[in-house]
């Protein structure tokens, strides 16, 4: 096998009738049998590929190896490395680095292999030491949440995947993007830290502000605060993805320091630590209100005072 030939497109109607009868099929081993790991390993099944190994240690693994991966053998890390020709290290992102390099100690042969990694945090350098010895290295990270649910694999497609790659890898890094169902979109290696932030800042930070607000409207009385909540939250994340700052509403939009004020009173008697949030994101809002051209400096001077410690 070319390992710099383009696998086949796993689009619809661009092959023959069956995936496995496209040209490239590759033999694929999963060292991390999480969530992330089983799910794109069973997207890659479906586009053809054959999961042949994976790494199990806990029972809830071994499950999800034989719901998701039915047939891949449970191995070790080395076996798993050794049976493959694409190679998925869904580990978390503190192993990734012992892994890459314990492997080599290993003296596992990964000449010509392809070594993908899911982490968002890092590009192909953390993948050095194998691709000293030899590996082809790709990051592919796909910016979807991952329950353990049988709906993961189907959740994979139209999302986009964040690639890094050496140039050569280019294409194959896209084209097994494009066969998982997801749309690649190419990151530079320096770009990988600022990139992985932004996600997880706007992801996390936004369940943490959602079970908040859940919380803070429970105190308050109301008894289903998630549906409560799901209409508002719904649009304006709608406006905040297709307006941008332009769909900002609210009273910091408005330049009300007086209810800002009110707020920040009444959080600090019943959260100390949503009072620092709001007042850390209220900063943020009319510090970009401002620049937008939203908000009058006299009414950001009144909101900024309201918002001092």
């Amino acid at each position: 096998m070319d390992p710099y030939a383009k696998p086949a497109s796993g689009a619809p109607g661009n092959g023959p009738d069956s995936p496995q009868d496209r040209p490239a099929r590759l033999a694929v081993g999963v060292v991390g049998a999480g969530r992330v790991g089983t799910a794109l390993g069973a997207a890659l099944a479906r586009a053809g590929h054959r999961v042949v190994a994976a790494t199990a240690v806990s029972d809830r693994s071994r499950t999800r190896v034989e719901e998701r991966l039915p047939g891949a053998d449970v191995a070790t890390p080395q076996d798993v490395v050794a049976a493959a020709d694409l190679v998925l290290l869904t580990v978390p992102d503190d192993e990734l680095p012992e892994l890459a390099s314990g492997l080599v100690s290993a003296g596992v042969p990964v000449t010509g292999k392809l070594i993908m990694h899911t982490s968002g945090r890092y590009g192909t350098a953390v993948l050095d030491p194998l691709t000293r010895a030899g590996a082809l290295p790709l990051a592919l990270h796909p910016v979807m949440t991952f329950t353990g649910r049988p709906d993961d694999v189907n959740r994979l497609t139209g999302i986009s995947f964040g690639v890094t790659s050496p140039e050569p890898l280019r294409p194959v890094a896209e084209a097994l993007v494009l066969e998982m169902g997801g749309e690649p979109v190419w990151i530079t290696e320096e770009a990988r830290p600022l990139y992985h932030a932004a996600l997880a800042g706007g992801a996390n930070h936004l369940v943490t502000l959602v079970v908040e607000s859940m919380d803070l409207l429970a105190r308050a009385g109301v008894a289903e605060p998630g549906r409560m909540l799901g209409p508002l939250l719904g649009a304006a994340l709608d406006n905040g993805l297709r307006l941008g700052l332009d769909g900002l509403t609210g009273p910091v939009a408005r330049g009300d320091a007086g209810t800002v004020s009110d707020h920040v009173a009444e959080l600090a008697k019943v959260s100390p630590e949503s009072r620092r949030a709001y007042v850390a994101l209220a900063r943020l809002t009319a510090d970009r209100a401002l620049a937008a051209g939203l908000l009058k400096p006299e009414a950001a001077e009144l909101l900024l005072e309201a918002l001092a410690d």
